[in-house]
C-alpha cells in the first residue's frame, strides 16, 4: 500500500527575541510621532460617513494575526526599499506638520507604517501583509474638495435614478436638480443622502471581501470595484422608495426614526447584494467550490514543534528605519505649534449698499447652507441701477447679485464649494463654461480671469462670473487653488481665501454679451471696495 503523504505541520509561531523588541520600539515611535494625527482621526471617526473608521485598524490587525503562519514561512530579512517609502512618507508629514494640514498627515502615516513594515520584513513577508496595510488609507477622511464634488456628483445621479424609480411606480414628480416635486411636498436630496455613508463603509467591506475571497484576481478586482454601482444603485433605490412613502402617506416617512431605519437597511442590502455577486462569480466562472470554502479563513494551529524560520532579525534596513523614526520625532515634538497669520480685514457686516449709482439690497444665507458651507463671513447681496442713472439700457435691465464668502483658515479643509458643482445640484444646467478676462479693474484687482458659465434651469437663464480671491491672487483653477494653498501655509503661515459671484439674469432671448457688459460694469465698481474684506 501507498503511504498517503501528510501535509507539514504548520508552524508555531514563536517569535525569537528581538521580534516584539523591534515592532515594540516601532510603534512607541509612530505613537510619539502621530499622536495630534490620531486625535485628529478619532474625531473625523464620530462624522457618519467615517464612522467605520474605528474598525478598520482592528480588522487591519485581525488579517495580519490571521497570516502570521505565511510570515513565519517567508522569513523576515530587511528592504532598502521600505526605507526609501518610510523617507517619502516622513516628507509628507512634514510638509502637511508646517503647514498644519491635518489631513496630509492621516496619509503620511499610512505610508511610514507601510514602508517601516516593509524596511523590517522585505518584500516577501511585506508583500502578504500589503493588503491589510492598505486597508488603513480607508480609515483617513478624504480632503474636503474632492468629498465635496464626489457627493455633489452622487446627489444627482442619486435623485435622477430615484426620480426614473419613483415614475416607474406610476408617481408624477418633477426634478430640478437635488429637488424632488412631489406636487404636495418637495424632497431636498441633500449631501447625507448623497450615499457617501454607505460608499466608504461598502468599500472597506469591499476590500476585505477580495482579500479573503479565493478567486481568480480579475474577480476581486470586480468585486471592490462594484461597490460604487451598487452603493449608487441602492441609494437611489431608497430615494425612490422615501418619495413614494411620502406620496402615499404622508411627509413624516422622510424624517425620524423611519428614515434612519431605511439607511440601515439599505446599507445591509448593499451587503448582500456584495455577497450574491461573489456567489454568481463563481458559478459563472465553473468554480464548483463551496461558497463557505471561497472565503474561509486561514486558520493557525498550534501544533508542531519547528520554530520561526526567519524572525525580525536587526537588519540594517530595520536599524535604518528606527533610526530614521528616533530622529522623526524630535523635530515633530520640538517645534512649536505655529499660530496661523490672520490679516486685519473688515467684516461683510460694513460692506456698503451703496455703490456709485448701484443700490443693493443685503439678502440672508439659510442656515441649512451656512452648516455646510462652514463660512466666515459673506456678504449676499442684489445690485441694480436705477432707470434715471442715465446708464446704458443693458445695464439697468437686470440685476446684480454679488457673493462673497470668506474663510479665515483653510488648513483644516473647509474651504469654498465651487458653484460648477453647486449649481447643477440647484437644477441648473450648463450650458456654456470658460475662463473669460475681464478688462483691468481699478484699486489694485488689474486685469482679471474668471470662470464665466451661461446655465439654465426651465426657460430661465443666468449668467454666472466667479473666482478665487486667494491672498492677492485671482484664481480660476480650483487645483491651483490647493497648490497656492499649501505653498502659502508652509511659506505665509496664511490660508485665508475667498469665492467670489457675480450672477445677472439673461432676458429671452437677450445676448449673452449684454450680461458681460452688466458683470463688468458692476464688477468695475464693487471690486476696489471689496480689497478692505479681502486682504491681499
Amino acid at each position: 500500500m501507498h503511504e498517503i503523504a501528510q501535509p507539514p505541520p504548520v508552524q508555531r509561531f514563536r517569535p525569537l527575541p528581538g521580534t516584539w523588541l523591534l515592532f515594540g520600539c516601532g510603534a512607541l515611535l509612530l505613537v510619539a510621532l502621530f499622536a495630534n494625527t490620531f486625535v485628529y482621526l478619532f474625531d473625523a471617526w464620530h462624522r457618519e460617513e467615517y464612522s467605520h473608521g474605528f474598525l478598520v485598524p482592528v480588522i487591519s490587525a485581525y488579517l495580519l494575526w490571521q497570516r502570521r503562519a505565511a510570515f513565519t514561512a517567508a522569513g523576515w530579512h530587511g528592504s532598502w526599499a521600505g526605507v526609501a517609502l518610510l523617507v517619502a512618507g516622513l516628507a509628507i508629514y512634514f510638509v502637511g506638520m508646517l503647514a498644519s494640514i491635518t489631513t496630509i498627515d492621516a496619509y503620511a502615516f499610512v505610508l511610514v507604517l507601510m514602508g517601516a513594515a516593509w524596511a523590517m520584513l522585505g518584500w516577501p513577508a511585506f508583500r502578504i501583509a500589503l493588503v491589510p496595510l492598505a486597508l488603513l488609507l480607508l480609515m483617513n477622511p478624504i480632503p474636503n474638495f474632492f468629498y465635496y464634488n464626489l457627493s455633489s456628483q452622487l446627489q444627482l445621479w442619486s435623485s435622477q435614478l430615484g426620480v426614473a424609480f419613483i415614475r416607474l411606480c406610476g408617481v408624477s414628480v418633477f426634478l430640478e436638480g437635488n429637488v424632488i416635486d412631489l406636487g404636495s411636498f418637495k424632497l431636498q436630496v441633500a449631501e447625507a443622502c448623497s450615499g457617501l455613508r454607505y460608499l466608504f463603509p461598502l468599500m472597506t467591506l469591499g476590500v476585505i471581501i477580495a482579500y479573503l475571497f479565493r478567486g481568480r484576481r480579475w474577480m476581486r478586482w470586480l468585486l471592490f470595484l462594484s461597490t460604487v454601482p451598487i452603493t449608487l444603485l441602492m441609494n437611489s433605490l431608497r430615494i425612490g422608495i422615501i418619495g413614494v412613502l411620502v406620496d402615499r402617506y404622508g411627509p413624516e416617512q422622510a424624517e425620524g426614526f423611519l428614515h434612519q431605519f431605511e439607511g440601515w437597511v439599505v446599507f445591509m442590502a448593499c451587503l448582500a447584494v456584495l455577497l450574491l455577486e461573489a456567489w454568481l462569480l463563481l458559478r459563472l466562472s465553473g468554480d464548483g467550490r463551496r461558497f463557505r470554502d471561497v472565503f474561509a479563513l486561514e486558520v493557525v494551529e498550534a501544533q508542531g514543534g519547528a520554530r520561526q524560520a526567519g524572525g525580525a532579525r536587526l537588519s540594517p534596513p530595520a536599524i535604518a528605519a528606527l533610526v530614521l523614526l528616533l530622529v522623526a520625532v524630535f523635530p515633530a515634538r520640538a517645534l512649536p505649534q505655529r499660530v496661523e497669520v490672520r490679516p486685519a480685514r473688515s467684516d461683510f457686516a460694513e460692506f456698503p449698499l451703496q455703490l456709485g449709482d448701484y443700490h443693493g439690497r443685503r439678502q440672508a444665507l439659510e442656515s441649512v447652507y451656512l452648516d455646510t458651507l462652514k463660512l466666515d463671513d459673506y456678504v449676499l447681496a442684489d445690485f441694480s441701477l436705477p432707470a434715471d442713472a442715465g446708464a446704458p439700457a443693458m445695464l439697468a435691465a437686470a440685476p446684480v447679485n454679488l457673493y462673497v464668502a470668506y474663510y479665515a483658515s483653510q488648513r483644516t479643509g473647509e474651504s469654498a464649494h465651487s458653484p460648477r458643482s453647486c449649481l447643477p445640484g440647484g437644477g441648473w444646467r450648463m450650458l456654456d463654461f470658460g475662463v473669460y478676462p475681464l478688462a483691468a479693474v481699478p484699486g489694485g484687482f488689474g486685469a482679471l480671469q474668471v470662470n464665466r458659465a451661461i446655465v439654465q434651469q426651465g426657460t430661465s437663464r443666468q449668467l454666472v462670473y466667479y473666482w478665487f480671491q486667494e491672498r492677492g491672487r485671482d484664481i480660476t483653477s480650483e487645483y491651483k487653488v490647493k497648490w497656492y494653498l499649501l505653498r502659502d501655509a508652509l511659506t505665509r503661515n496664511r490660508t485665508d481665501g475667498a469665492l467670489v459671484r457675480l450672477i445677472t439674469p439673461l432676458a429671452e432671448n437677450e445676448p449673452a454679451a449684454d450680461g458681460d457688459a452688466r458683470l463688468a460694469a458692476f464688477a468695475a465698481r464693487a471690486l476696489p471696495e471689496l480689497k478692505h474684506y479681502l486682504p491681499d
